[in-house]
């Protein structure tokens, strides 16, 4: 007998954070903060509960993938749009990670946000993007996904510009807003693409019709090659620009990608969106949001692979990304900025196993980074808390003795991040660092041996930045205590202000002890820690016990069920995940070598990757245990360098000062050629002539008749001229 998921339990996943979104939005003051925080709680633990039976019937309760419409939106002609759902191994993994995280971050913000006057509103808020995010994940058509897409982007500029009396926060959320604009002006082209070449937005039909877009004559002419210009054709090409449809629809989906999930050149947004509350940092920048373009890319996959040339493309963005935003973080002070770095970093590990088509080991790293990223989000968080709202790393220091909890679950963290074996992070990240080497492998193309020396590069990089930001917070000296001795005259504190993530000065928080002398820190509430337990615990195993289940096919010490047929692998993602051309399958070709997560880690621990761990973590303790004198010296001794990087490789001058600045000056140069030649000249200067010819016409109207007898007589001798010359 064929199990079937409930279209009931599944609608109940949806709107249950919904109704709590609902309830605290529109009726916070009468529910109190009890009342929403009680309301929003107990909808997103439905939902994670309710997706964890989803997955565990899929896993196995011998319940088959659901596809079915539940609502049908309208139907113009041959066109049709319809709300429902798409469920299957992947979609129900993500359900597990948004709904759990999600829920962890609802426990966290009844501590972090306690005194905010806001509370009710932040419990709407986030309990919104949840039901936003599940929208994406579970939607089973293009039109469902941009509807999830556009409302996680809302909520996620709500967040960030929570605090709105902030102009900064407002500076941020509008950042955020403008820049995935650009990414989702692409998004939408992409969309339309696909509805003009399969003339429906429905996944199963345009992936079952995929292979069409191989043929030979499905290509599009980009550009003719010349250039028409006042009347005149100029040849820049010999030969018109034509590209397959197959990469002109997936380089426009990947734009989209790229603004979502924060890759170079779109990237430029997710630092400064450390304006918004840690909660919010933990869940949209962390866990969720920022990883919705991983899950597009691995669920459009059937697409992608039809375009070799689309999948280079998001190589490169991806290594670029990955190594280049990993250095920014060595140079950050802010604790919450160093973590939004290594975010942009590990999105880019992601995006390049997407681009070695490895789509199972991105969404591997996508489910374990959650894990370990929250958890450093909301330990940096508690120490903000603890430091009385402080986050300049530089002014902290000794805070182990004081944070044990927090201590232990952030170094937990560090070390899932960097890699380290038998840790979440190492079986994930150590996955796609090897698909990468084997792309390189077997490419004859640059992008490939260049994706595979960022993403090593990248490995030494986020070693030293993670366990920088461990000495300087939680080892060496106690600099705390004389930071606060000259708080109010530091010129750097009154310069990174902004990037408080407190209540920034009202009368009412006197009491977290801004320029109030030296306090002692103290560990965080329950409400607190209780999440940064509840995350590690996964940051330490889940990888360890999911390796083998979702990426080879074996149980989860690496032993195969059943007799596998040589070459081809039964993995999490079979029937997601599926190749034209075996050849191209980069996990499974990974396969063979796969004996079990304990054999390994056991040869990770003798790979190039873990030996530049070890790199970046000595140096990290040379310079900031050990000789941290050397710390200022080195960083004299690379002034251009450390110049660039705190300048963020000029993107923000690019896109503020360029872009959006450029886009000034050009309103301001059209407002001139506006009122000087348009209404100055054309318009108000026919009116001037006009009036010149009507007064020079009235001084000939004097009244007398003897005027106008005259004229009469000169016009008649003209007119008698004129005839005897054409008569003559």
């Amino acid at each position: 007998m064929e199990i079937t998921l409930s279209k009931s339990l599944l609608i109940a996943v949806v709107l249950a954070p919904l109704f709590g979104s609902i309830i605290a939005g529109l009726f916070g003051r009468q529910v109190g903060r009890i009342g929403a925080q009680t309301v929003t709680l107990l909808g997103v633990a439905a939902s994670c509960i309710m997706s964890s039976y989803v997955l565990y019937m899929l896993l196995w309760g011998g319940a088959q993938p659901y596809n079915e419409n539940i609502y049908t939106f309208f139907e113009v002609g041959q066109y049709s749009a319809h709300v429902g759902f798409m469920i299957d191994k992947l979609t129900a993994m993500m359900m597990v990670v948004v709904t759990f995280v999600s829920f962890l971050v609802h426990v966290y913000t009844i501590g972090y946000m306690q005194d905010d006057p806001g509370y009710q509103r932040f419990f709407s808020y986030i309990s919104l993007f949840t039901f936003s995010m599940l929208t994406l994940v579970m939607s089973n058509n293009f039109l469902q996904l941009f509807f999830g897409w556009e409302a996680v982007g809302l909520v996620s500029y709500l967040l960030i510009g929570f605090w709105f009396k902030r102009p900064t926060a407002i500076f941020a959320n509008m950042k955020a807003f403008l820049v995935n604009r650009v990414g989702d002006f692409g998004f939408i082209l992409g969309i339309a693409g696909v509805l003009w070449v399969f003339g429906t937005l429905d996944y199963a039909t345009v992936f079952a019709n995929a292979p069409i877009l191989a043929h030979p004559d499905a290509q599009l002419q980009i550009w003719s090659g010349t250039i028409n210009l006042f009347g005149g054709s100029f040849e820049v090409l010999s030969e018109p620009v034509i590209w397959s449809i197959a990469t002109v629809i997936c380089i426009c989906l990947f734009i989209g990608a790229m603004g979502k999930s924060a890759q170079v050149p779109l990237h430029v947004w997710l630092p400064d969106s450390m304006e918004g509350p840690t909660p919010i940092s933990a869940l949209i920048h962390a866990a969720t949001m920022v990883t919705a373009g991983i899950f597009m890319v691995t669920r459009m996959s059937p697409l992608f692979e039809l375009s070799q040339t689309a999948l280079n493309f998001v190589l490169f963005i991806g290594a670029t990304t990955a190594f280049f935003t990993g250095l920014i973080g060595i140079v950050q002070n802010d604790i919450k900025r160093v973590v939004a770095y290594s975010t942009l970093s590990q999105l880019g590990y992601m995006t390049v196993a997407l681009g070695v088509s490895a789509y199972s080991a991105a969404v591997f790293h996508l489910m374990t980074h959650a894990f370990f990223k929250a958890l450093l989000f909301l330990g940096a968080g508690s120490v903000i808390i603890a430091m009385h709202h402080e986050q300049d790393m530089r002014k902290m220091g000794g805070l182990r003795k004081y944070m044990p909890i927090t201590f232990v679950t952030m170094w937990i963290g560090t070390l899932a991040l960097v890699g380290t074996p038998f840790f979440s992070g190492f079986y994930s990240k150590d996955t796609i660092i090897e698909a990468a080497q084997h792309h390189a492998h077997v490419s004859s193309s640059w992008v490939a041996t260049y994706g595979y020396w960022a993403v090593l590069g990248g490995v030494v990089v986020t070693s030293f930045y993670s366990f920088r930001l461990l000495f300087l917070t939680f080892h060496g000296k106690e600099r705390f205590r004389d930071a606060h001795d000259d708080h109010a005259h530091d010129d750097h504190h009154a310069a990174d202000a902004h990037a408080a993530d407190a209540h920034h000065g009202d009368a009412q928080h006197d009491d977290h002890g801004h320029g109030h002398g030296a306090h002692e820190p103290h560990e965080t509430p329950w409400v607190v820690t209780l999440p940064l337990i509840l995350l590690a615990i996964p940051s330490v195993v889940i990888g360890f016990f999911s390796i083998g289940p979702m990426l080879y096919g074996t149980d989860w010490a690496g032993h195969h069920a059943d007799a596998a047929i040589p070459g081809q692998v039964h993995s999490f993602f079979t029937g997601i995940v599926d190749f034209y051309d075996p050849a191209r399958n980069t996990i499974g070709a990974l396969a063979e070598e796969f004996h079990g997560p304990v054999a390994f880690a056991i040869h990770g621990m003798m790979a190039p990757a873990f030996i530049l761990t070890v790199v970046g973590f000595l140096l990290a303790v040379l310079f900031y245990l050990w000789k941290p004198e050397l710390a200022g010296k080195a960083r004299k001794a690379f002034a251009p360098l450390v110049s660039v990087l705190e300048n963020k490789y000029g993107f923000d001058k690019l896109w503020i000062g360029g872009f959006a600045g450029g886009g000034i000056k050009l309103g301001k140069v059209s407002r001139a050629i506006d009122s000087n030649i348009v209404d100055g000249v054309v318009v108000n200067g026919s009116a001037r002539l006009i009036d010149l010819a009507a007064n020079l016409l009235r001084r000939t109207q004097s009244g007398f008749l003897y005027h106008y007898a005259f004229a009469m007589i000169i016009g008649l001798i003209a007119l008698l001229g004129v005839l005897m010359h054409y008569l003559r």
